[in-house]
C-alpha cells in the first residue's frame, strides 16, 4: 500500500485502516518478542565462543611452536610430504539447527583413533610426532569454535533485519495508519456536524411554514 494515495474518508476505508493498524501491532509485537530472542541467543554464544576462543589459545601457541620446531629440523619438504600422506585427524558431520527462523550449523566432530602413523620414525623425530598428537587433539575446539562464530554471525545478521523491520513499523507505518484513522474520522465527524446543522434548518424552515 503507498501512503502517499489519497485517503477516501469513508467507513469502509476507516475499518479497512483500523484492520491493517491491528494486523501492524501484532506484527511489531511479534517481531519485538523475535528480537529478544535472538538478543538472548546472540549474549549467550558471545560468551562461549570467548570461553572456546580461550581454551584453544594457549594450545595453539604450543602447536605453533611444536610445528616450528619440525620445520626447522625436518626441512620444509619432508613436513609437506607428511602432511601429504597424513590422513584426515578427525571426522566433522554437519547438521542445523533453527533459532526463532535462523539456520545455524551445528558440528558433530569424531576423533580418527588409528594408532598407525603415516611416517617412518626413521626420519622423523620428537617435534613432528608432538605437533601431531597435539593438532589433532585440538582440532574438536576449533571446530566449535567456529560453530560458535558461524551462528552468532546469522544471528546478527537477523537481529539486524528484524530491527529495520521493527523501525519501519514503529517510525512509519504504524504513524502512518494513525495519521489517516484520524484523518477520517476528523472528515466524518466534521460532516455529521454539518448534516445536523442542515437538518437543523431544514427543521426550522419547516417549523416556520407551519
Amino acid at each position: 500500500m503507498s501512503f502517499a494515495q489519497s485517503v477516501s474518508a469513508t467507513k469502509i476505508e476507516l475499518l479497512k485502516y483500523k484492520r491493517s493498524s491491528q494486523v501492524a501491532v501484532m506484527v511489531q509485537k511479534i517481531l519485538d518478542d523475535k528480537r529478544k530472542v535472538l538478543l538472548k541467543n546472540i549474549e549467550e554464544m558471545i560468551a562461549e565462543a570467548t570461553q572456546a576462543r580461550s581454551d584453544i589459545w594457549n594450545p595453539l601457541q604450543d602447536i605453533y611452536k611444536s610445528v616450528n620446531d619440525a620445520y626447522l629440523s625436518l626441512g620444509t619438504r619432508t613436513i609437506d610430504s607428511i602432511a601429504k600422506s597424513t590422513p584426515a585427524a578427525v571426522e566433522v558431520d554437519v547438521d542445523v539447527k533453527r533459532i526463532v527462523d535462523v539456520t545455524t550449523p551445528t558440528l558433530q566432530v569424531m576423533k580418527n583413533d588409528s594408532k598407525s602413523t603415516p611416517y617412518g620414525f626413521i626420519d622423523t623425530n620428537t617435534s613432528i610426532d608432538r605437533a601431531t598428537k597435539q593438532i589433532k587433539n585440538i582440532l574438536p575446539s576449533i571446530c566449535k569454535a567456529a560453530e560458535y562464530e558461524n551462528s552468532i554471525l546469522s544471528l546478527a545478521k537477523a537481529l539486524e533485519k528484524t530491527q529495520k523491520l521493527l523501525n519501519a513499523l514503529e517510525n512509519i507505518i504504524i504513524p502512518q495508519y494513525n495519521h489517516k484513522i484520524r484523518f477520517i474520522l476528523a472528515t466524518l465527524e466534521e460532516r455529521e456536524r454539518e448534516e445536523f446543522a442542515r437538518l437543523k434548518k431544514v427543521k426550522a424552515a419547516i417549523e416556520k411554514r407551519k
